[in-house]
């Protein structure tokens, strides 16, 4: 059986990555008012920020239609697909995983197509789509994948720290008055992923105190696996995975915040993103 692993673009996994595991990337879509951009095709990460800086207002975010899910599934049927595992955004946060449903459906294909919602975001929903395509690779079926990968969702641990609150103050998640504040103290918020949902985790008064926090959280989870960093324009990025690999000996993957939770969390975000056992 040849079970192929399809996953969407705010994943923000590196593109070296998802080409030496054969996953298929669906990508999400933004705008910039009425300019569309395709995520990861319109715009290098380096322009997509760039362009930010320069906005006065956020870009908005799309979840693929379900006929960019079809196209994709009925590419890989043709390819030889015997059964396709899709692992999406998670649906508290984006109707991607809905719309891969409806493609399931509008496809109309006599193979199993399974799909699993990461319950999470960025490189957090990153590491199961990884795990999903290596397991695949070594012969694992669609439904046993489904069960496994559900189970990885679960255990997924997202920590990060933001260096600016423009973002949340663009988006309405933050007042003005407080965001110019929080400015003025060198307030820097901690986010983390509690049951597919952003949710602040705390906050830290300089970028040092907030990157030793995010790494105290790491080191604080015991036994894991499955490591993954994530940053947007971060140079101290080198660093930050320098300390985690103080406690941490296997591999780390370091990927690029993108254009979908980048337009939420700001440049200079960094975070890590692990399985528990």
């Amino acid at each position: 059986m040849t079970v192929r692993i399809v996953t969407d673009s705010a994943c923000d996994l590196p593109q070296s990555l998802v080409d030496e595991l054969g996953i298929t990337l669906v990508p999400l879509t933004f705008s910039f008012g009425s300019e569309e951009f395709t995520d990861r095709i319109s715009l290098t990460t380096s322009e997509f920020w760039a362009r930010c800086s320069a906005s006065p207002v956020l870009p908005q975010t799309a979840a693929p239609s379900p006929g960019k899910f079809a196209e994709a599934f009925s590419t890989l049927a043709k390819e030889g697909a015997s059964a396709i595992l899709v692992v999406t955004l998670s649906a508290e946060l984006s109707a991607t995983k809905q719309a891969a449903e409806q493609g399931a459906q509008a496809a109309g294909l006599n193979i199993p197509i399974r799909i699993v919602d990461s319950r999470s975001a960025s490189m957090g929903e990153g590491i199961n789509v990884v795990a999903a395509a290596r397991l695949a690779r070594g012969g694992m079926g669609v439904d046993d994948l489904a069960r496994t990968v559900t189970d990885l969702a679960g255990r997924t641990r997202v920590w990060g720290a933001l260096d600016t609150l423009e973002n949340l103050k663009k988006n309405g998640r933050i007042g003005g008055a407080k965001a110019l504040l929080a400015s003025a103290l060198a307030i820097k918020p901690i986010i983390t992923v509690d049951d597919g949902k952003v949710a602040e985790g705390g906050k830290e008064r300089t970028r040092r105190k907030a990157l030793a926090f995010v790494v105290g959280k790491f080191r604080e989870a015991g036994k894991v696996s499955n490591v993954a960093v994530l940053h947007a324009q971060c140079p101290d990025v080198d660093d930050f995975v320098a300390q985690l690999r103080e406690t941490y000996s296997g591999d780390i993957i370091v990927g690029d915040i993108g254009s979908v939770i980048g337009s939420h969390t700001g440049p200079g975000t960094i975070g890590v993103t692990f399985h528990v056992e």
